[in-house]
């Protein structure tokens, strides 16, 4: 049933990006050619593009399936659909112009294929947003549910129930569990769904449950098991979910490659390991940064004749720091401490009325206004707008011998803001709660979510921050 469900949303999916494309064709046509927007242009017939336009549809259609566009969405976040849409039109525009130079249709006006690129990518990204937020908003009234049962009711199967009902927007209920060994206290059946029997019951629940999915969550000692359990399963075709016992030593999105013809999981696969991923994110760092500069470059001189008039030592402090690969690299601030005496080292953590910091330091502090030469930082490529904040190597030797993962967070460049300082986890806070912070963000990295903490990071202001 749920295969059968999905195929129809999967043709519904298809069916209304090419309608999609199609409306874009014809607002395309309007602005360019009736809105009296452009300088006058005789344009080929209107059928001619249309019939171009069904071209395109096509060829969005095709590569949108080959680059899995249309795979199923409901426990998918909308940062990959979003980047998935992005491909599919660049790649199909790409195929569509070389089609067009192949058969000499070179007539085409170059500013409608503009308008017309532009007007499907965000037509398509706007009505998915939509339907995605309307899906979610039903689910959580329970409509369009989907029934999960768990075999395995020990401390994964338990911990996967209560991890799914924090999300009600994905639309998934559990039904109950299976365990050969397990049985609820009086508190622990009323928070929990009911044990229904033993693993070997799973033939009977199926044949008389209506269930979507069954996830496995044994211990290790009964993989044994799953040959079976997963034979029923496809014989009643429900789809099979596995919680491996080791998942803790796994990213949060793990990625499995083939080695030697040996399907193997990559525990520390993230999404900026992808060349594409990396210099989309690098083209954005230097383009926000430029603009950064420019729009902040009379604060920067007003702060350079603070510092100059208030205090002695020089503009900008330099401080070495770790950052992407283990690399160390200077970072720049505007200085807010005086100078440290000759052979002084700077070991000290920041406090809060800190005797060092000047009385214009102590307002750039707050203000946070002390970290845009950071920006030039971003430039170089030693840094990036959005990542973990990188520490003094004294401070990396300390922390990866005490704190597990520290050194994660060096898979990736180091940022101005992140996404634990976005969430006030900065100055005399955790270092643990920073680091969980830092992978969470590693490996759920996506252009949309470094939109996202910039824009939190604007709107709580870096807090703690002294």
């Amino acid at each position: 049933m749920i295969r059968k469900n999905q195929g129809f949303l999967t043709k519904l999916y298809m069916l209304t990006d090419f309608a999609f494309i199609q409306l874009a064709f014809l607002l395309a046509w309007w602005v360019k050619f009736e809105s009296s927007w452009f300088p006058d242009e005789k344009p080929l017939s209107l059928e001619t593009y249309a019939i171009w336009s069904l071209v395109y549809g096509a060829i969005a259609l095709t590569v949108g399936i080959m680059i899995s566009l249309y795979s199923p969405k409901r426990k998918k976040r909308f940062a990959d659909e979003f980047m998935k849409i992005f491909q599919t039109h660049f790649i199909g525009m790409f195929i569509l112009l070389s089609f067009m130079f192949f058969v000499k249709q070179v007539d085409i006006s170059r500013w409608y294929l503009a308008i017309y690129m532009t007007l499907n990518v965000v037509l398509i990204i706007l009505y998915r947003f939509f339907l995605k937020k309307t899906l979610k908003h039903y689910r959580e009234k329970g409509y369009n549910r989907q029934f999960v049962l768990i075999v395995g009711a020990g401390t994964l199967g338990k911990r996967f129930f209560r991890n799914l009902k924090q999300y009600p927007e994905l639309g998934y209920e559990v039904i109950g569990f299976l365990d050969d060994y397990q049985q609820w206290s009086e508190q622990e059946a009323k928070r929990l769904k009911p044990i229904l029997g033993s693993v070997g019951d799973l033939q009977k629940v199926l044949d008389e449950k209506m269930i979507d999915e069954v996830v496995l969550a044994l211990p290790l000692d009964a993989h044994n098991k799953y040959p079976g359990i997963i034979a029923a399963c496809e014989k009643a075709g429900v789809r099979t979910l596995i919680i491996p016992d080791f998942f803790d030593y796994l990213p949060a999105r793990p990625m499995f490659d083939n080695f030697a013809g040996m399907p193997m999981i990559n525990v520390r696969d993230v999404p900026l390991d992808l060349t594409a991923n990396r210099l989309f994110k690098r083209a954005f760092d230097i383009l926000f940064s430029l603009i950064a500069i420019i729009v902040t470059s009379p604060i920067m001189i007003g702060i350079y004749l603070g510092i100059r008039f208030t205090s002695r030592g020089p503009v900008i402090f330099k401080q070495e720091r770790v950052g992407l690969n283990r690399r160390k690299f200077h970072m720049y601030k505007f200085r807010s401490m005086k100078p440290l005496p000759e052979g002084a080292s700077d070991m000290g953590w920041t406090i809060a009325n800190d005797p060092r910091r000047t009385k214009f330091g102590t307002f750039l502090r707050k203000t946070s206004l002390d970290e845009l030469p950071q920006f030039f930082n971003v430039l170089l490529g030693h840094m990036s707008v959005v990542g973990p904040r990188p520490e003094r190597p004294y401070y990396v030797e300390q922390f990866k011998e005490e704190i597990p993962k520290y050194m994660v967070k060096h898979h990736v460049r180091p940022g101005i803001t992140g996404w634990a300082q976005s969430n006030g986890l900065r100055g005399d806070t955790s270092i643990e709660d920073r680091i969980k912070h830092d992978i969470f963000y590693i490996e759920n990295w996506s252009i949309l979510f470094d939109i996202k903490i910039i824009f939190r990071t604007i709107r709580n202001g870096f807090k703690n921050a002294y």
